[in-house]
């Protein structure tokens, strides 16, 4: 059986029932990163003590009768109670196939987490499951030190530098959230960021402020100056620990602040027995210097994956001949540039 849930209470009730999940599946956070155009939609599956749940966006297509899903900025995907990877998802699959079809919901995009197991199970035999990339974990189980020996010896070095020239506090005042939200913008902008990275403040004190998921802001202060020269938002959930989102500023780059503030992070996440504590990946899930930045964390990669599906191939294609092919000198109907390919942007 399948249910729709849309208010806050019905969803934190399935949270509570599931094996496990992460921010990025909570109420608040959906609510927090939709846009104006977007719904967010909590679609559960129940078969006898089994339950899929699965948190997607849902937009109206424009000029059309059709609308679709999308995921929120992060690591998404099902969650689950009582599946394992012996579980046979063909139920699960008629059902919400049905679903789809009935509502005229063509298509479906999700980033999957690494963290949730069992997301392919529930999903494998419906649409294109890919492995986009990788993602850089830190094995916060294992004991400090043997953390350390997996850095790279350049980056011990960096953070023995911080740590003389530098201290670490939790921003708590409404000015240390703004001068660290002012140091997020002056780093995106300095990396010719999309607009989409360039959150309101209110984002920022929403995810402060809700009690989904505990978020906190470490900033790195220049001892000499007692100056903020650095922040990062890390947001825990579950014992899984996500960094989030960083500035640094640019006069203090020598110091390596936001090197610091990660190491501390992880002693942290150690401390209060968390299991993983997660640094993402590139940019657009691209192995570049960010990520290469992350990796001389530690060498424990993880797959970064998303899933597509369409529910009828036959209206997806007339859709995208619809809208596509009048705009694009390189339309073609199984191109894979972009998905769902009617909102490709090129």
């Amino acid at each position: 059986m399948i249910d729709i849930i849309r208010n806050k209470e019905q969803w934190d009730a399935v949270l509570k029932m599931v094996d496990v999940y992460d921010f990025y599946h909570t109420y608040d956070y959906h609510h927090i990163s939709k846009k104006e155009d977007e719904h967010a939609v909590l679609i559960k599956y129940s078969e006898n003590d089994k339950i899929i749940a699965i948190p997607l966006l849902l937009r109206e297509v424009a000029d059309s009768n059709f609308q679709d899903f999308t995921s929120v900025y992060g690591y998404v995907g099902p969650i689950t109670r009582n599946i394992d990877p012996n579980y046979n998802n063909s139920n699960f699959l008629i059902e919400f196939k049905e679903y789809l079809m009935d509502n005229n919901i063509i298509s479906v995009f999700s980033r999957l987490n690494p963290f949730i197991p069992n997301q392919v199970i529930c999903l494998q035999n419906f649409g294109e499951i890919s492995s986009m990339s990788h993602i850089v974990n830190i094995d916060v189980t294992e004991k400090l030190e043997n953390q350390k020996k997996s850095y790279q010896k350049r980056l011990r070095t960096h953070i023995n530098k911080a740590r003389r020239e530098c201290y670490v506090k939790t921003a708590k005042t409404k000015d240390e959230v703004l001068e660290y939200i002012n140091l997020y913008y002056a780093n995106m902008t300095r990396v010719n960021a999309k607009k989409d990275y360039f959150f309101d403040h209110e984002y920022f004190f929403q995810l402060l402020d809700s009690e989904d998921f505990n978020t906190r802001i470490l900033l790195a202060i220049e001892k000499e100056t007692h100056r903020i020269i650095a922040g990062a938002m890390f947001i825990e959930t579950n014992k899984i620990v996500q960094y989030h989102l960083s500035g640094s500023d640019i006069s203090y780059l020598d110091l390596f602040p936001v090197k610091l503030l990660i190491d501390e992070m992880r002693i942290i996440a150690s401390n209060e027995n968390c299991k993983f504590l997660n640094l993402g990946g590139g940019v657009g899930s691209k192995e570049d210097s960010l990520f290469h930045f992350k990796s001389s964390f530690s060498q424990d990669f993880k797959n970064f994956t998303t899933w597509k599906c369409i529910s009828d191939i036959v209206k997806y294609e007339a859709l995208i001949v619809e809208k596509m092919k009048p705009n694009c000198d390189k339309f073609k109907k199984d191109c894979t540039y972009f998905f769902p390919c009617y909102r490709c942007k090129v």
